[in-house]
């Protein structure tokens, strides 16, 4: 019985020390940098950056600069999508469909515009969404 109390007692002790585990991270394959309603261009297109030199435009963006490091610019492409100029807010713009084959990534645009019932204030909109792909392979919009 005596030994049983100290078995405890030594079990317990063990289960008060702390143990780190590391996880390993599983990386998402995109991540939406931003998406906001003003900010893009004033005429609709999607625009895929795979060239470091591409890349390294986005980091002139005080808000993306904080999302990029210097490894996506080798290992990550990334998407612009721009819904063009809109005369009132409600619209949204970002990724419906995302699928990966053994080539290449697709991606299914999907475009939200206020409802008929919605209250919305009117003013020009530019929205937009930025997108890194966390891999090289060629990219298919649709």
């Amino acid at each position: 019985m005596k030994k049983l109390g100290i078995l405890f007692f030594l079990l317990f002790l063990i289960s008060c020390g702390s143990i780190v585990v590391e996880k390993n991270k599983i990386q998402p394959l995109y991540e939406v940098l931003t998406q906001q309603a003003k900010g893009g261009a004033n005429i609709k297109f999607f625009e895929i950056l795979s060239e470091p030199d591409e890349i390294k435009m986005l980091l002139n963006d005080a808000v993306l600069r904080k999302k990029i490091n210097s490894s996506d610019i080798q290992n990550s492409n990334f998407l612009i999508l721009n819904m063009g100029e809109k005369a009132t807010d409600g619209y949204k713009i970002g990724v419906e469909k995302f699928q990966q084959t053994k080539d290449s990534i697709i991606i299914t645009v999907k475009e939200t515009e206020p409802g008929s019932d919605d209250m919305v204030t009117q003013g020009i909109t530019y929205p937009y969404c930025v997108l890194k792909i966390n891999s090289k392979k060629a990219i298919r919009i649709k």
